[in-house]
């Protein structure tokens, strides 16, 4: 709480010195918890400390659930089925083969691992362009779908290799598949039956009055808990059971309004921290004899040649253009998910395994942060549209038009006329005995300009 407090009070300072959250708490991470002699103990091996980064990963699908569906005013897809069906198998193909030239005589199950640990999306280290509107909307609908679902799709894959690897003899292939089957679908229906039940019961609340909007926002936040609690009773996986109940509930957070989900996605953020602090600690363990040259190429790798070429080919032949497919191609950055997969598999792996898990997680997700905050300015003037000055709307899906301003000190794009106010102006910049507004009237469907002039 004392990191957190100071963080706060400095936040702005270092912001203008690209030092982000988590690179502060994974360095106090270094420093306080990864020495010989910690200043604060870290015990990692401890069942508890398991279960708490269980949840944690459990209200971050939640929360990318509800996020993946917040789209609906766009008609039409986006690429997210591309994205998903073709672009991420062929990303794990990549990666799990990109491993195997890298380090070669590696059990494959554990490169499988690997892959699915550096090829989860986080999109906190590009926030800002998730929510910079000058950039089309549909690009961002692109990644924060892609994303949201990603780490759905991944989380029992990623289970599944991780009971290959520490699987007790008796257990054969066929065996833990059947398993992993048994405890998605459960999840599966846990997830919709509670999910949906909770969503109803909301809305009632709501319409009878015995909630209000603003009090629901406690209601976001037990669910993932609730969800993934359920699930393991009747052993099925928490991880797409909180996931699938984020899809159910986002159909009800347009309905509530009034910030149902800020509570949530505060707790998933302040919890991401936490993961970047044991990180921190965790790393300095694994690093305190360097870093080899086999693990810088195989994040370099991993983050080029695995995540962008399935990416722009799979979208080859859409609406996107070449700028918007390279963007999306190179915004896929590795963060706290992948931080929670490596964590995980750290705790049941081998020492010799865990460690090699920590190496490729921590040398992959360094690399795609520090490039994601050297990048981010150029590739947001790479897709954003040329907008007029204060223009609150994206781009219109589907086309290269900017859509009629939301802000009131904003102009349409038009030629001015003869002694108006230029658009890139705004009118508390203009001097009262010049200022004007043009003042549209229709008469019969034609669009008649009239000038007002405004009086002391």
């Amino acid at each position: 709480m004392s990191l957190l407090f100071l963080w706060t009070v400095v936040s702005g300072r270092l912001a203008r010195w690209s030092i982000t959250a988590p690179i502060t708490f994974a360095a106090a991470g270094i420093l306080l918890s990864g020495q010989e002699h910690p200043v604060v103990p870290l015990d990692m091996d401890t069942h508890t400390f398991q279960r708490a980064i269980e949840l944690v990963l459990a209200v971050m699908l939640f929360t990318d659930a509800t996020e993946a569906r917040g789209y609906a005013r766009l008609k039409g897809p986006v690429g997210e089925g591309r994205l998903l069906g073709i672009a991420l198998p062929d990303s794990l193909v990549l990666a799990t083969l990109a491993g195997a030239l890298v380090f070669p005589g590696r059990s494959w199950w554990l490169l499988a691992v690997a892959a699915l640990v550096v090829m989860s999306m986080d999109l906190a280290p590009v926030l800002t362009i998730l929510r910079d509107e000058r950039v089309p909307l549909r690009v961002r609908a692109a990644l924060n779908i892609e994303g949201g679902f990603n780490d759905g799709l991944i989380s029992p894959l990623f289970v599944f290799c991780v009971a290959n690897l520490v699987s007790a003899g008796g257990d054969t292939f066929g065996d833990l598949l059947l398993n992993a089957l048994k405890g998605a679908v459960y999840a599966a229906i846990v997830g919709s039956v509670l999910g949906f039940l909770a969503s109803q019961m909301v809305r009632r609340a709501l319409d009878s009055g015995w909630a209000e909007p603003s009090g629901l926002r406690m209601a976001g936040l037990a669910l993932p808990f609730l969800m993934y609690a359920a699930s393991v009773l009747v052993e099925g996986n928490g991880f797409v059971a909180a996931f699938v109940a984020g899809l159910w509930y986002a159909r009800t957070v347009s309905v509530i309004g009034g910030g149902s989900l800020d509570l949530v996605q505060d707790i998933s953020h302040l919890l991401a921290l936490a993961v970047w602090y044991a990180f921190g600690a965790l790393a300095a363990e694994v690093f305190a004899d360097g870093i080899a040259l086999q693990v810088l190429a195989y994040a370099f790798s991993v983050l080029t040649v695995a995540r962008f070429v399935p990416v722009t080919a799979s979208l080859a032949g859409t609406d996107f253009t070449r700028s918007e497919r390279v963007a999306i191609g190179w915004l896929g950055p590795r963060g706290v998910t992948s931080i929670v997969f490596a964590v995980l598999s750290y705790i049941q792996l081998p020492k010799n395994e865990a460690d090699f898990m920590v190496n490729v997680t921590a040398a992959t997700v360094a690399k795609a942060t520090t490039t994601e905050i050297q990048a981010t300015t150029t590739r947001t003037r790479a897709v954003a549209p040329r907008a007029t000055v204060g223009s609150a709307e994206p781009m219109c899906p589907g086309n290269h038009t900017t859509a009629t301003t939301r802000a009131p000190t904003a102009m349409k794009r038009e030629t001015p006329g003869p002694g108006a106010v230029p658009r890139t102006y705004r009118w508390s910049t203009v001097p009262r005995s010049v200022r004007r507004a043009q003042v549209r009237t229709r008469s019969g469907g034609a669009v008649e300009k009239a000038t007002a002039v405004s009086r002391r």
